[in-house]
């Protein structure tokens, strides 16, 4: 009787050490801390991910477009929070406001910044929650209507909840070229060794137009505008 030819034991491939920065943060808003519990954590996953994948099949020049292109989404939606601050802030000086708010459950937020697109987007949230406590004063001190605040906290929420789908789709098309390109083991391997799932999740087509349960219905009309 033949004995049965051991099978070789599977090659444990070391864990990547990469770097990290940590910071904590104190978030405020429920529009804030909604997003960080939405879409920041796929985010990260997402982001690490495509330079994961692109690497492995030998596009390192698409992974820096990628980056070129995922920095200036973020750049523009950080100018459009900026100015729109801004505006709010004149009208909140306008009518003599010097009061802020505090609030009844702030998150404290540990970002763990691992690559330079995760650190754009975690201050697009700290200037999102920033943002929101301007128009809260805004709407205590009746400058602004009930109405027109919950259609802006909804539309600046979900602004930023769309440009995370947006990257994480990013990673999904990445993910299955490689496969098409039969690079599909080789990508399965790394994303194991750096501690990502075996395949990317699944964004379903209405979570563009995700709302918490206990969201208002939102308006299309624009803060401050009487």
């Amino acid at each position: 009787m033949s004995e049965t030819a051991p099978q070789p034991k599977p090659v444990q491939r070391r864990a990547i050490s990469r770097p990290i920065f940590e910071r904590t943060f104190n978030i405020n808003s429920e529009q804030a801390i909604r997003v960080i519990r939405n879409s920041y954590n796929r985010l990260m996953v997402s982001l690490y991910a495509i330079d994961v994948i692109l690497r492995i099949i030998g596009r390192e020049e698409t992974v820096d477009e990628i980056e070129s292109i995922v920095g200036q989404m973020i750049a523009d939606c950080a100018e459009q929070l900026q100015q729109e601050k801004l505006r709010l802030e004149k009208l909140k000086a306008d009518n003599g406001i010097t009061e802020t708010p505090t609030y009844t459950h702030p998150r404290e937020f540990v970002a763990k910044i691992a690559s330079p697109q995760i650190a754009q987007f975690v201050e697009l949230i700290r200037l999102l929650d920033q943002l929101m406590i301007v128009m809260d004063t805004l709407w205590l001190c009746q400058v602004i209507s009930n109405k027109h605040c919950i259609d802006a906290r909804y539309q600046w929420q979900q602004r930023l909840q769309r440009l995370a789908n947006k990257i994480v789709t990013m990673e999904r098309h990445a993910h299955q070229a490689a496969y098409e390109q039969g690079h599909g083991e080789e990508v399965r391997l790394a994303r194991q060794e750096s501690g990502l799932l075996a395949e990317p999740e699944r964004i379903s087509e209405d979570e563009d137009s995700m709302v918490d349960d206990n969201e208002l219905s939102p308006s299309s009309e624009k803060v401050g505008d009487r």
